[in-house]
């Protein structure tokens, strides 16, 4: 993720005009269920990693956080954070989240919005995760689902007439680099399997609490192509915690 594709003003202006960006936690598909997997904020101290606009640290203070540390590589993501942020007790802060190094029980919870797949090491995330997290603390992730990034360019198949059919799913089992067009823009990621995600977790001391493939929201229904997101899933969603 240190190669930032959100502080490039063309591809942070269409970023800024997609639903969720302006609408926040509400407007994201997945939120109805990743709320439900979050734990008791309350007088906890949080890392956001990829913090974005900072909507997940805001809610955390809303629900009685101690303390947030919200992380990004964009400071175009950083500024718009701050100026949606009057609480004190959130700080924002500019680097890479692979360089996080904080001291050992730093953080009570640590969170993360469709970051990972950016990332090239899901197992050096988890490893400095485990390291400043507190015995018992949780540890609850979403991710572009592998079987919507395994082909890569994240398109569906058409037929003639320009109608989904399918989508896609290729070269599973080789995990990295992919190339998807996201906002009209050729975008990097990486592809990481289902086995990773989980094993790597295991490996890192954490017990699996929860994992959802989350459909869309019914509220979202109406929305242009989300009735196609039930053909597929889009997203996943772990809840871990550090034994």
């Amino acid at each position: 993720m240190k190669e930032n594709k959100y502080d490039d003003i063309q591809f942070f202006n269409q970023y800024k005009q997609m639903a969720r960006s302006v609408g926040g936690l509400q407007a994201a598909g997945e939120w109805h269920e990743l709320q439900k997997m979050l734990p008791n904020f309350q007088n906890k101290r949080i890392l956001d990693l990829g913090c974005g606009f900072g909507w997940h640290c805001r809610y955390a203070v809303e629900q009685g956080a101690k303390s947030v540390i919200g992380i990004d590589l964009s400071e175009k993501m950083l500024k718009e954070a701050r100026k949606k942020t009057t609480s004190p007790l959130i700080e924002y802060v500019h680097m890479p989240i692979e360089d996080i190094d904080y001291p050992k029980d730093s953080f009570d919870v640590i969170i993360s919005s469709l970051v990972f797949h950016y990332i090239e090491s899901f197992e050096d995330i988890c490893k400095r995760v485990s390291s400043c997290i507190v015995s018992g603390g949780d540890f609850i992730f979403s991710v572009e689902h592998p079987i919507f990034t395994a082909q890569g360019n994240q398109q569906w198949y058409y037929d003639a007439n320009g109608k989904p059919l399918h989508w896609p799913v290729d070269y599973y089992f080789e995990e990295g680099v992919r190339k998807a067009v996201f906002l009209s823009e050729e975008v990097m990621k990486y592809h990481k399997t289902l086995t990773t995600y989980i094993n790597t977790l295991i490996q890192y001391d954490f017990e699996i609490v929860k994992l959802l493939e989350p459909k869309p929201a019914d509220y979202l229904m109406n929305e242009p192509g989300m009735k196609d997101e039930l053909r597929r899933p889009m997203m996943l969603l772990i809840a871990a915690r550090k034994k």
